[in-house]
């Protein structure tokens, strides 16, 4: 193949987040995470060389890389180079046997530590284009899943969870349900929800880190903080209600859940909030809002603004009068 294009979604966590980190879901008896797929998307491009060059290309970096071969791109100290060696070192074996070279192009539409999930999507994103330009057979979806969280884990050197990469791969709305006995992911779709008229994500203009606070979470947990582990089993029973909310339709409970998942989240840790969330998290209620959600590990990056379309303008003013980003975003239906 001369040349294949992927694209992933990245994604917004309605309830259960942090609870896909192996093995807290255990701590709490099982424990269920729901997201959905969001139209900011991540890509990876492969293109053929005429030459046995291997080229790497961050178009969010605007910087390009050049090597010999494998051997070589693999042993480069540059610290940008991570996440491509990370990966590519899964397919050394495929890229020796090349009797050409290829340029390998990624970008990114999620802000940097924006709370989306960016870099497991676009892991997802480099592994799908691997193996259509291999000619490699895809993984079903929870091996393929299992083989990216298991490369940004060595990547990131924290514990990783593994809620991100699911909607990357199915798009919908991901119900994902993690017990002794493994993880299923369960698909739905959009239509019939209110997500596409009520929901505003708004960048907070700061970056988080989502492994160190999730880490920090992580070592509280397995200390046995009384705390924490209050905060997780009500993060736990709050995903289980949205769960049921989902299947009777119950819509109108959604900001509320929202809101007590926020408060259980601060409550794991202060790094999980910050001044700007708190700032935005008044200014949105202020102008109409019903509800604030954090994304990911917080501290920063994104935050999904649970408004009813006739508020929706008034708090989109509200926002960027105190110097936040409304991003255009939509939720993705089931790829």
């Amino acid at each position: 193949m001369d040349q294949v294009k992927v694209t992933s979604p990245t994604r917004v966590d309605l309830a259960g987040g942090t609870l896909d980190l192996w093995p807290l879901y255990n701590f709490v008896g099982g424990a269920s995470t729901i997201n959905v797929a969001i139209d900011i998307w991540t890509s990876c491009e492969i293109i053929k060389l005429k030459t046995r060059e291997i080229r790497i290309t961050s178009s969010d970096l605007n910087q390009t890389w050049s090597f010999n071969n494998t051997t070589e791109l693999l042993a480069s100290p540059i610290q940008a180079l991570d996440f491509y060696q990370s990966i590519l070192r899964h397919f050394s074996d495929s890229i020796a046997q090349l009797p050409f070279g290829f340029e390998l192009i990624t970008s990114s539409q999620s802000p940097i530590g924006g709370g989306l999930g960016g870099s497991s999507s676009l892991v997802i994103s480099v592994l799908k284009a691997l193996h259509q330009f291999f000619n490699l057979s895809l993984p079903d979806t929870n091996a393929l899943v299992h083989l990216a969280h298991n490369i940004e884990a060595e990547m990131l050197q924290t514990p990783t969870g593994k809620q991100d990469y699911f909607p990357a791969v199915t798009g919908g709305i991901s119900v994902i349900d993690f017990n002794a006995q493994g993880v299923k992911q369960t698909i739905q779709t959009v239509e019939g929800t209110p997500l596409k008229d009520h929901f505003l994500l708004v960048y907070t203009g700061r970056s988080h880190h989502s492994g160190l606070n999730n880490f920090e979470v992580f070592k509280s947990a397995v200390k046995g903080d009384p705390k924490v582990m209050d905060a997780l089993k009500k993060i736990r029973d709050i995903a289980n209600q949205l769960k049921q909310v989902m299947v009777d339709q119950r819509w109108s409970e959604l900001p509320e859940l929202f809101r007590q998942e926020y408060d259980a989240r601060i409550q794991l840790t202060p790094a999980f909030t910050s001044p700007e969330i708190e700032k935005l998290h008044d200014i949105g209620l202020k102008a109409g809002a019903t509800a604030v959600k954090i994304c990911g590990a917080g501290g920063g990056g994104c935050v999904l603004v649970w408004v009813a379309p006739e508020n929706r303008q008034r708090v989109i003013d509200a926002c960027v009068a105190a110097d936040f980003k409304c991003l255009p975003a939509k939720p993705v239906e089931p790829l």
